[in-house]
């Protein structure tokens, strides 16, 4: 029996997303989450994260140096800290461990066992049911979510970031490596939304400018009432369309909700905006996902 059934397509069709149970097992769960303990143990701190405010000039010099690590991420495992997780001598004042946001943006490219999950016969089984002829895996992302600290992730679509023409060709695979509730900061959807366009979308700005992104059009004020909470449990896949829009709240539990997400693209007859700030490298053009 195929792992996404007809009733799961049809419910990603009409409402934008869906739960799927069961993508990994509780073991291999725990797998990639000891392994992402190995990798921040031996992280080198970037030293824009270290810099100490003193003026006005240290504050542009932090807001570049931030910018360009992101922006030449795509092809590198790089870590993105939490606000308020550095003293202003730029020691850490949390246990390292709990200081993270985010790791991105290329796990599936270079870290053998989330690259395995990615491209596992579940996940490629799962583009296959939706038709998908040639997709490819443009980013992934493991999020912590951290216990008590873990920051409100304000209504948005993945397509404002990863654009394509014509839109409707990224999807976003976000599995839940532990439980996630209301209180420890589970999506929220607005089930229809993704028929509705985009109302914004970051682009590179010239070469030579800063900041080295802007945004053309501007976020929509939503209704709170729409948005529908998706709680989901270890091991689960929730499928985002790219336009759909969702959000999460802040963390205030104790228990942190660690997640690895990737996006895909269905390549064929789909043009990728040379705008966008992720962009392939000759180091990792954005590779087939039925590929080993």
């Amino acid at each position: 029996m195929d792992f996404m059934t007809d009733r799961d397509v049809q419910k990603y069709m009409d409402d934008g997303y869906v739960v799927l149970d069961g993508l990994l097992t509780s073991q291999e769960c725990d797998e990639l989450r000891q392994r992402m303990v190995e990798i921040v143990d031996r992280m080198d701190v970037p030293e824009h994260c270290r810099t100490t405010f003193s003026t006005y000039h240290d504050e542009q010099l932090k807001t570049q140096g931030n910018a360009d690590y992101f922006i030449t991420s795509g092809d590198k495992i790089r870590f993105f800290f939490e606000k308020g997780v550095f003293d202003d001598k730029g020691e850490f004042i949390v246990p390292k461990q709990r200081s993270l946001n985010k790791v991105g943006h290329a796990l599936h490219a270079y870290e053998p066992l989330y690259k395995k999950v990615t491209h596992s016969p579940k996940v490629q089984g799962i583009a296959e049911k939706l038709g998908l002829v040639r997709p490819v895996i443009l980013q992934s992302m493991y999020i912590f979510k951290q216990p008590g600290i873990g920051g409100e992730v304000t209504p948005h679509q993945d397509a404002t970031f990863l654009y394509t023409e014509p839109l409707g060709r990224v999807m976003g695979l976000w599995i839940a490596l532990e439980d996630t509730t209301i209180n420890n900061g589970c999506l929220w959807f607005i089930p229809g939304s993704h028929n509705s366009g985009i109302s914004r979308q970051m682009v590179r700005t010239p070469k030579g400018t800063f900041p080295l992104t802007d945004f053309i059009g501007k976020e929509q004020a939503y209704d709170d009432d729409k948005f529908i909470a998706a709680p989901v449990k270890k091991g689960s896949v929730v499928l985002i369309h790219g336009q759909v829009v969702h959000r999460s709240a802040e963390n205030t539990s104790e228990n942190s909700r660690h997640v690895y997400t990737f996006h895909i693209m269905e390549s064929q007859d789909t043009r990728w905006s040379p705008d966008n700030w992720l962009q392939p490298t000759e180091e990792l053009p954005f590779p087939p996902l039925y590929a080993k």
